[in-house]
Order: C-alpha cells, then sequence, then structure tokens
C-alpha cells in the first residue's frame, strides 16, 4: 500500500509519520516541501503531486489552525482548509484512493451541554470553522472514499502546548486566571494517529466505514481543570512552582477577548467512532500524564 501523508511536520503529522510506516510504503511532505509539492497552498502543484505519487490512501494532516489571525487573513485559510482538501478530494475520487483528512468541533456553534454527534447541525462562530467545514463538505461532494475526523484540544510532547504554557507560567507567577467556561478533551495526537492507521486497516476489508466520526479523548474538563490537573501533576513530580494550589483562578472567556470566537461546548460524542472500528478511547488524564512523563523526565 502506499500513503501519501501531507502536513509531516506538524503535531500530528509527526505522529502518523511513526504510526503510517508499518502499513505500506510511506511518502512524507511538508508545506516546504518542493519537488514533489507538498504546500497546500498551491491547489496545482498537490494535485499535480497525487497523481504523480499515485497512492492508494492520502492523509491530509496539514491546515490553516491559526484561529484568531484567520479572521484577517480568510483567503489563506480557506485555500488551505477548504479549496485545498476539495482539490485532494477529486484527485482521489479519479484515481481510488481513500483520503484522509481532519476536522474540528469548531464546525458547531458550542452551545448547550450535550456531546455533539455526527449529525448535529453545523454552526460555526469563526473564519477557521466556516473554512474546515466547506472543507469537509467538499471532501462529501467530490465522492472520494473517505474517513474525516473531527477533533478538538490537540496536544504532543512534541513542540509548544497549553500544559507547557500552564507549568511556566506557573513556575513565574503567583497567581494566574484560566478560562472555565469553555469544554472539551485534551487529545493527544499519538492517540489521533494510532486510531487513523488502525481505521486505515479496517477500511482496507470493509470500505462501507467510510464518512464522518468524531474523535477524542474521552472525558471532559475545562481549560481551568485542564491547567489545574496539569500543575498538581508537575508539583507532585517535584517540579519547583511559584504559584499556589488555591491560586488558579476560573474566569470566564470575556476575561480574554479574541479575535475568534471559541465554542463553550467542544464536547464530542464518541460512540459512533468506537462502535465502527471497535476501539476504547482512554479518558482524556492518561494521556495529558503520559505527556507530562515524557517533558518533565527529560
Amino acid at each position: 500500500m502506499k500513503i501519501l501523508l501531507l502536513g509531516k511536520n506538524g503535531q500530528l503529522g509527526w505522529e502518523l509519520q511513526r504510526s503510517l510506516a508499518p502499513l505500506g510504503e510511506l511518502t512524507a511532505l511538508g508545506s516546504d516541501s518542493r519537488d514533489p509539492c507538498g504546500d497546500l497552498r498551491d491547489l496545482d502543484g498537490i494535485a499535480a503531486t497525487v497523481r504523480l505519487l499515485a497512492p492508494d490512501v492520502i492523509v491530509n494532516a496539514a491546515a490553516y489552525t491559526a484561529v484568531d489571525r484567520a479572521e484577517s487573513d480568510v483567503e489563506s485559510c480557506r485555500t488551505v482548509n477548504a479549496l485545498a482538501p476539495g482539490v485532494l478530494a477529486r484527485v482521489a475520487a479519479s484515481s481510488g484512493a481513500l483520503l484522509v483528512h481532519y476536522s474540528t468541533d469548531y464546525v458547531f456553534d458550542g452551545n448547550g451541554q450535550h456531546p455533539w454527534t455526527e449529525s448535529d447541525a453545523t454552526g460555526p462562530l469563526s473564519v477557521y470553522g466556516r473554512t474546515k467545514l466547506e472543507g469537509e463538505e467538499a471532501i462529501v461532494a467530490a465522492g472520494c472514499r473517505h474517513l474525516i475526523f473531527r477533533t478538538s484540544w490537540v496536544y504532543a510532547a512534541r513542540g509548544g502546548n497549553f500544559a507547557k504554557t500552564m507549568l511556566r507560567l506557573a513556575a513565574e507567577r503567583e497567581r494566574l486566571s484560566v478560562v472555565d467556561d469553555q469544554i472539551g478533551a485534551p487529545t493527544g495526537a499519538d492517540l489521533l494517529a494510532d486510531v487513523s492507521a488502525h481505521a486505515i486497516r479496517a477500511m482496507r476489508g470493509h470500505p462501507e466505514l467510510g464518512g464522518i466520526y468524531h474523535l477524542a479523548a474521552a472525558g471532559h474538563t475545562s481549560w481551568h481543570g485542564y491547567a489545574s490537573f496539569v500543575i498538581e501533576r508537575a508539583r507532585q513530580a517535584g517540579v519547583d512552582l511559584k504559584v499556589a494550589p488555591d491560586a488558579i483562578d476560573a474566569v470566564a472567556s470575556s476575561a480574554f477577548p479574541t479575535p475568534a470566537p471559541r465554542p463553550k461546548n467542544s464536547r464530542l460524542d464518541l460512540q459512533k467512532v468506537q462502535q465502527a472500528f471497535d476501539i476504547t478511547l482512554p479518558d482524556w488524564r492518561i494521556g495529558v500524564s503520559r505527556m507530562l512523563t515524557e517533558f518533565l523526565e527529560k
């Protein structure tokens, strides 16, 4: 099996290089790849790349993820998140390739308290959310075999992330304020990559499994709960922190205004993906604890 991975240098792309390698012949490209082209801003270039390499599976882990900048950079965001997936899907449809693509909880409006199902009405609040939804719709319209995984609150031990930021601030400040009215599940890029590889294998014998799935860690918390968990684990590991356990204040989103509104309810219903691929998704604390162990022990 020949696999083309786009977005190899991102948090998810890095983990996918590991998880996809045992499945077949893997070609991994980043946005800086020129020959062949791996830059999703070059629509003709990526179409030519797919035709040249003729992969059996295209895994698109590339995306425009600067949520606030997207509000003033609409064209670039739409090219990468909406137009490029459409190009990949149309080439995949003509060649018979499977397209694996990643979307987001930002396609919903964030209202309510119940986990979002795949069939719930969408209503993105931001340019980022709207372009990701456009990308989903373009893939479905192209008629190619596809797996679209909507996820949320993605982190990885490699590179920067929310947990590292909180620990840095906790070491510098005596008091922290963290948003408590946005709810979701911190989800490891390694978990997404491993489930993706499992799903690709399953699709080889069961093409009817294709479609849109919600994929995240189980359980949920707020950003305040996430920060509190991370800081307490670091304290237990002997990390020297300035902030006291009772000095992490819970505040509303309005305390930190941003150009792009964030959905307050990012809970995703995981029943469909667990039943379809016979998997059990672990609680978010398990992955976060593992990630903390990785970089706290360095």
